[in-house]
Parts: C-alpha cells; structure tokens; sequence
C-alpha cells in the first residue's frame, strides 16, 4: 500500500478573471520510507500540490490517501489528527521571532496538550537530533539561514510525523547549507523511518537525495521514476531542460554550435573505465567537439556526462551513436540551446 496515494488530482481557483487550473489530473504513488522530489519550474504547480497531500488546499477533483485513509472521508476533527502525522517545512522557516527556538519547537506540543515539562523534554531530544542543542535559549534573529531551517525541521518532528513535507525548504539557502541540510534530512529519513516529499525547482537537490521524482510542468506530471532513470535518460523536454541547467547555471550551446547533432550522453560505472570517446574517434576516424563535460552525484553514485557535437555533415554520426550506446553509454538529443 502506497503511503501518499494521488488519483486524479486537478485543482483550480477561479478569481475576477476567469479560472485558473493549477494541478491537472495528477496521479502519484509514494511509498512508504521514500524521499520523493516533485520537480518542474516556477508556476508548475508544485507547491499546489503538495498542500493537496495534506488538505491544506481541498482538491477540485480527485482523491489523495493517506495509507489508505481517503482525506475527502474525514471529519474536520479527524482531519486534524491525521495532519499530526504530516510534518511541514517552508522555504521561509515561518518560525515565531518572539519566542527562542526552545519554546518555536514546543509549540506544537503545547497545541496537542503535553505539559510544559514534557514538551521541553521532547524539544529538547529533536533539538540535538538536529545538531542544535546549545541554541536552545537563542531566538531566530540570532540564527543563520540553515539554523533557522533546522528549528524548522526539529519544530516539524515534535508530532512524530510519519510523513515530511518540504516546500522549496532549501531555496533561500546557499549551497553549502543546502548540502547540510539534505543530508539532515537524509539522515532523518534513514534513522526516523519518515517519508520524505521533497518540492524544489532545483535538480541538485534531487540528484543529491531523492530516490524518485515526478517532473510537473503546468500542472501536469509529465514524467516520473527514479531519479537515475531519468538522469541517465530524461524523455520530456521540461527534464532535460532542468538536467541541462542543473546547478542554477545556465547552459547555452548557440555560440559553439554551427551546425550538427548534439547529444548528452551519461557514463555508467562500467563505461568510466574505458576511454570511450578516444576510441570512437580512432575506431571512425572522424572528431567530435565537447561542448561540457561534468561529474555529478546522482543518490551518492558518481555520474559522468558529456555533451557532444557531431559534425553536421558526418556520414557516420550515426554510427558512432550507436557505438556510444553498444557501451553502455544513455544518450539523448539535446536541443540547441537551454534558456
């Protein structure tokens, strides 16, 4: 049984003027102990969605369960109990200023009614699960960036959720920090036994922790499956283009390229080992121009890929194609340029 189960999911919000359809049709299954990134750029309707998992947005059409449990055939009291087993976070960490990070992660705890001692209590152990003990007495202003997340996330754990939300949670966040937080996160997933959805508009974050992921593009998964399936051969145009521009850093291939094919081609553990663009280009007696070439990790595996031009006159371009692929090589076109 799937943990999140989404089955026809469509949402929209009509205003003054017209209406406006977010989420269309979208079926999602997450299972139980997986880190799931939902991916796609801004205005995908990735943040919809995932206030969908939880009710904090009611879906126009469509069913979300929660192990099995269909929200839409809850009470709004029973509602609220099985919100307590959904943890948020948010890119903004939406702590409250006035109260030290001690009392922001008792919070919660007082709202289901644990006295003061067994709230502190509690608070205290996701504190130093967090890393941040002695910053028990401080209060937000006095935290970094990645401080204020991790009382976030500790304020998010208080109801021993089965489930964790996290909405762009690193966005705000330098890449160091990021790093940080991931494997925090990672380590939660692992130690807690917690599924984690991730939502970001960043491949890194993906490639780094998450073991699936669904591409979104206005409103619709447009691809899904697990994160290396879709590194090593992304078949939608909106994955190639967030795999090529990973990084945040741009990748325009118009000023290298006159003419020819291009196409990205992803190493796998076996075909590292072997010089195999040289022994192309000796086997075919014909160059080709590398226009990037990258080491990236992809859920802690080592991943090489390259982008190649052929020449746009080549009689053997396919070939030399299929030479890649007979070892072991996942290639892809590759458009002209990614904006």
């Amino acid at each position: 049984m799937a943990e999140i189960l989404i089955e026809n999911v469509s949402k929209s919000y009509v205003s003054k003027d017209g209406s406006v359809q977010a989420l269309k049709n979208v079926n999602l299954a997450i299972e139980s102990g997986d880190i799931f990134g939902i991916i796609g750029m801004s205005g995908a309707g990735k943040s919809t969605l995932v206030r969908c998992m939880n009710f904090l947005e009611v879906p126009t059409e469509g069913t979300v369960s929660i192990r099995g449990k269909a929200l839409s055939d809850l009470s709004e009291k029973e509602l609220r109990k099985e919100r307590e087993k959904i943890g948020m976070i948010f890119q903004h960490f939406n702590l409250l200023m006035q109260k030290s990070v001690l009392e922001n992660v008792c919070f919660p705890l007082y709202i289901q009614g644990k006295r003061k001692g067994e709230a502190r209590k509690r608070a205290l152990e996701l504190l130093k699960i967090v890393g941040l003990e002695d910053k028990a007495k401080a209060y937000p202003a006095q935290l970094s960036g990645g401080q204020k997340q991790r009382v976030a996330i500790a304020r998010a754990l208080a109801s021993d959720p089965k489930i964790l939300l996290c909405d762009e949670a690193t966005s705000a966040l330098d890449p160091q920090t990021t790093s940080s937080i991931l494997k925090l996160l990672e380590e939660i997933n692992r130690n807690l036994h917690i599924t984690i959805v991730i939502i970001t508009h960043q491949m890194a974050v993906v490639r780094e922790i998450c073991t699936k992921v669904a591409i979104l593009k206005d409103g619709e998964v447009v691809e899904k499956g697990s994160v290396e399936e879709i590194f090593n051969n992304p078949k939608s145009q909106v994955a190639k283009e967030l795999i090529l521009t990973d990084g945040s850093q741009q990748t325009d291939l118009k000023p290298v390229i006159q003419s020819g094919d291009r196409v990205r081609i992803v190493f796998s553990e076996n075909s590292a080992f072997e010089p195999v663009i040289a022994n192309m280009i000796l086997k075919f007696h014909e160059p080709v121009n590398i226009l990037k070439a990258d080491t990236k990790n992809v859920g802690g595996v080592a991943k090489g890929e390259m982008i190649l031009e052929f020449p746009g006159d080549s009689e053997k371009a396919k070939a030399m194609k299929q030479y890649l692929k007979e070892r072991g090589l996942a290639i892809g076109e590759v458009t002209d340029s990614v904006d």
